[in-house]
Formats: C-alpha cells, sequence, structure tokens
C-alpha cells in the first residue's frame, strides 16, 4: 500500500513543482528589477571606462523605466478592478430590475382581479379583500358550470368532411392563409406543420420575430372553423395554476382561467381545438407547464388527468369527478418562441417531448384561389394519420440506416436519439409523406432539429473535424444531394466555432 501512496504523490509532484516555479520565477524577477546592489556592481565595474554625466543619464532612464512600469501596472489594476465593480453593479441592477417589474405585474394582476370583482359586483373590506362569498347552491366553478348549461343538449354536426386528404389539407389551408388572411407560407413549411401534429401534443415554432409564427398557429384553428385559443405567457408564470386557475379559500370560489374553460369545452364535443401559448418562453416553461409534459405522455389518454380541487362538492361541474379533470384529447398546444436576451433558454425537456419547426424567412407572396374553411372532426384527423402510419411506414433500410446513424453518433459525439426521439420519427414520417413530402426529407428534418440540435451543447473546439468527417458520413450512407438540413446545420456549427 506504501508503494501506491509513493507512486502517487511522486506522479503529482512535476505539476505542483511547476505551479511553485511559476510564482517563483514571477517573485525572482521582480526581485531582480528591484536589486540595488546589482546596479551598483555594474556602475562599479563601468566607472573608470564611462563617464559620470553617462552614469547618471543611465540611473535617470532606469528610474524612469520604474516609474513607466508602475504607472502601467496601477491603470491596467485599476481598470481591472473598475471592470469587475462594474460587472458587480450591472447584475446588481438587472436583479433589482427584475425583481421590480415581477412585484409591478404581480400587482398589474392582483389590480385586474379586484377590478373584475368590483365590476362584477363584488365589495371589499378596508384591506381591498373581496368579501362577498360564495351563494347558498352556487357553483364554485361558474365559467364551467355555464358550460354544462350551454352544452347539454349538443348534438354533433353531421355535415363533416370525410373524403379530404392530408395532402389536400396543406393545399387548402396554405391558399386559405393567402387568400383569406393575406398570410404566405411555404408548402414545405405547412407539410412540417400538419405532419408534427402527429407525432407530439406540443408544437413549438421558433425564430426570428415577424415571420409569422403566432399566426400561423391562429389560422389554423380559423381554418378549421374553431379559433384558437391564445395564452399570453407572462414573466411571472411559476406554476401550473397560471394555465388552470385556483381555488381561492377565501370567496370559495375557483378562479377559472380562459384556457380551463377552453378544455372544458373540448370535452363535450369532437372538433380539433387549438391553444397558443405566445411567447412561451418569457417565463420557465417546465415550470408551469412541467405537468402537463407528463401527463401527454401517458399512452392511456383516460389518464390525462389534472386535480384542481382537493375535496369535490355536490354542485361541481359534471366533468369535474372527486375534484378531478380529465385533459381533452382532442386538443393541441402551439407555442411560439423568440431567442432574445429577455427570454429563457427551453431545456432539452421540453424540445425532446415537443416538436419544433424554425420559421426564420416571410413566405413568399403568391396568387392563391379563394379558398374556404374545412369541416373536420378530431378523430378523423388523427385516423388521417393512422392510415399513413400502415400506407407510408418508416422503410427497412431507413429504420437500418437510422440505427446505424444511432451509433455512429454515439461513437462520436456521445449522443443518443432515445426512444422518444425514436418514436416520434415513427409517427413523424408517414404523416409527412401523406402530405406531400418524401421519407428522406421528413429524416432530415427529424435528424436536425431533434438530434443535431443537441451538438450545440458540446464543446464545438474539440470536435470541429469530427464535423467534417459527419458530413462525409451522411454524403456516403445517404447521398451528396439528400440531408440537406442536417449538412446546413453542422455547417453552421463550424463557422460558429
Amino acid at each position: 500500500m506504501n508503494n501506491y501512496g509513493k507512486f502517487f504523490v511522486d506522479f503529482l509532484t512535476p505539476f505542483f513543482d511547476g505551479i511553485v516555479s511559476i510564482f517563483k520565477s514571477i517573485f525572482m524577477g521582480i526581485l531582480r528589477m528591484f536589486n540595488i546592489v546589482d546596479y551598483l556592481s555594474i556602475i562599479d565595474q563601468y566607472k573608470g571606462s564611462v563617464s559620470s554625466i553617462f552614469i547618471i543619464i543611465a540611473v535617470l532612464c532606469l528610474l524612469v523605466l520604474i516609474a513607466l512600469f508602475a504607472f502601467i501596472v496601477f491603470v491596467v489594476t485599476r481598470k481591472i478592478l473598475r471592470v469587475v465593480r462594474k460587472s458587480h453593479e450591472q447584475d446588481a441592477l438587472l436583479e433589482e430590475v427584475e425583481k421590480l417589474n415581477y412585484d409591478m405585474i404581480k400587482l398589474k394582476q392582483e389590480n385586474d382581479k379586484l377590478t373584475t370583482m368590483a365590476n362584477e359586483g363584488e365589495e371589499f373590506d378596508e384591506n381591498g379583500n373581496p368579501i362577498t362569498k360564495l351563494g347558498k347552491g352556487e357553483s364554485r366553478f361558474y365559467k364551467l358550470t355555464e358550460i354544462d348549461k350551454k352544452w347539454a343538449d349538443y348534438v354533433p354536426d353531421k355535415n363533416v368532411d370525410t373524403s379530404i386528404t392530408l395532402k389536400e389539407i396543406c393545399e387548402k389551408f396554405r391558399n386559405y392563409n393567402a387568400s383569406e388572411l393575406e398570410l404566405y407560407y411555404s408548402i414545405d413549411l405547412i407539410r412540417l406543420f400538419i405532419a408534427s401534429f402527429a407525432a407530439s401534443r406540443l408544437l413549438i415554432l421558433q425564430g426570428i420575430s415577424g415571420t409569422g409564427k403566432t399566426s400561423l398557429a391562429y389560422a389554423f384553428g380559423s381554418f378549421l372553423g374553431n379559433d384558437s385559443v391564445i395564452a399570453p405567457v407572462q414573466p411571472s408564470w411559476r406554476d401550473r395554476t397560471e394555465l388552470f386557475g385556483y381555488f381561492n379559500e377565501f370567496t370559495k370560489r375557483f378562479n377559472e382561467t380562459e384556457l380551463l374553460s377552453k378544455m372544458y369545452e373540448a370535452t363535450y364535443n369532437d372538433k380539433i381545438y387549438i391553444t397558443i401559448l405566445d411567447e412561451m418562453n418569457i417565463a420557465r416553461v417546465e415550470y408551469y407547464f412541467a405537468e402537463m409534459l407528463s401527463i401527454m405522455e401517458m399512452p392511456n389518454k383516460k389518464e390525462w388527468v389534472v386535480n384542481l380541487v382537493a375535496t369535490p362538492w355536490e354542485n361541481d361541474p359534471k366533468k369535474i369527478v372527486n375534484g378531478n379533470f380529465t385533459l381533452p384529447t382532442n386538443m393541441w398546444y402551439i407555442g411560439t418562441i423568440n431567442n432574445d436576451d429577455s427570454t429563457f433558454m427551453v431545456t432539452d425537456k421540453v424540445y425532446d417531448r415537443a416538436m419544433p419547426i424554425d420559421i426564420n424567412e416571410k413566405g413568399e407572396k403568391f396568387d392563391a384561389p379563394k379558398t374556404d374553411k374545412i369541416n373536420i372532426t378530431d378523430d378523423y384527423f388523427e385516423k388521417l394519420f393512422d392510415e399513413a402510419n400502415e400506407k407510408y411506414p418508416l422503410s427497412n433500410e431507413m429504420k437500418t440506416k437510422l440505427e446505424e446513424l444511432e451509433q455512429y453518433i454515439i461513437e462520436h459525439f456521445r449522443i443518443s436519439f432515445g426512444n422518444r426521439i425514436m418514436r416520434q420519427i415513427m409517427d413523424f414520417v408517414p404523416a409527412y409523406i401523406a402530405c406531400g413530402g418524401t421519407e428522406i426529407d421528413a429524416v432530415d428534418y427529424m435528424v436536425a432539429s431533434k438530434i443535431l440540435r443537441k451538438f450545440e451543447q458540446l464543446n464545438l473546439s474539440f470536435v470541429k473535424n469530427e464535423l467534417d468527417e459527419f458530413v462525409n458520413y451522411l454524403n456516403v450512407e445517404f447521398g451528396e444531394k439528400n440531408m440537406t438540413k442536417c449538412k446546413s446545420f453542422l455547417t453552421r456549427l463550424k463557422k460558429s466555432i
């Protein structure tokens, strides 16, 4: 055991000796600069061969150099301290501004709540608290109870389209945007958008501001004849109550959000519902949407349940059972993201479960025929995806190439696909083909947006050569004219090094 300890100490000794030598050299250098004995010795050596005036000039030059050196050290030190102090002051100021913004937002929300209650006839005590409590026999879920009454005699619409294909939906949606809303998108983007509904309940539209991200999501609801509900995310959002609301123990009422009302309404019919989480990363997505992400991962949709209240009341809405509400299966969520300094980074947990779509360019204007809305049910929409899976399954050749690609990426970059991403590929590719695209383009998009995106977390300077080799690998395995999104992404990564 003594030999092991001696080896360990001897092995690390050169490293620590090197550190000691560095500081020793610095100290000895400073000592040498100000060693008066050396200077006097040199003067004594040359005083017989050079004049006294020249020696005096040399001494003055030395003093000037010492003064200049001291001045430079002083200036540099002061600038460093100034930069450090300024950085600390800026950080403190930013924290203070963020705190003030948060406090202002919370105050505004409280003011809006008080104003709303005042308009509804609420009375307040001297502290501003509402004193009007729940009336006898009155439901604590006012909005949801009203939905129960409104939809009590609902009869499903029989005049629905049961013949339209996914390809026709893409073409009609694109023409509808252009002819009715003056919104212009490429057919490739529309195919990505529609096919993404097959792979995830959460779509993320990201890119620079002004490219029509929110408009695209809202237009789809309009195209389906069921306007999208917009939930503008606020910086103060911290938990799921921002989505569903909360029970007020004082008034004994449940403060229902507009989104909860739409969710409840969706359980009464078979239409397709779209919820837009506008600027979803202005707050941390995993704070307020974490529960939703976990619930929608469950394969059994009967388990998509959230608890709204701890104890049930007799007059609760019909579809609030034992305080629990089962989420509608005919609702999709579309988040829009602007990547700038005012937003938070979206984590892998969110990206892995979502379908991200980059929109960084405005579509070119084109002439489109007048196109009407379509009337399809959620069941038919999902039936189209099921039929696409049967008709255009991922080919065995492509499965093999993806398995080999995963092994290559694991070996060279230590990154794995994971079962979730592979499942999304299996769902997305058939839908994209049914929308009018090709298998290789669908795979290219999924690999670039779901897998290569993880490369941004790597230390790129250490894998620069590996990126070139990876491009060559893609050329050999998939063809030089294919996987263009992947190759463009790798090229951008290399340029950023």
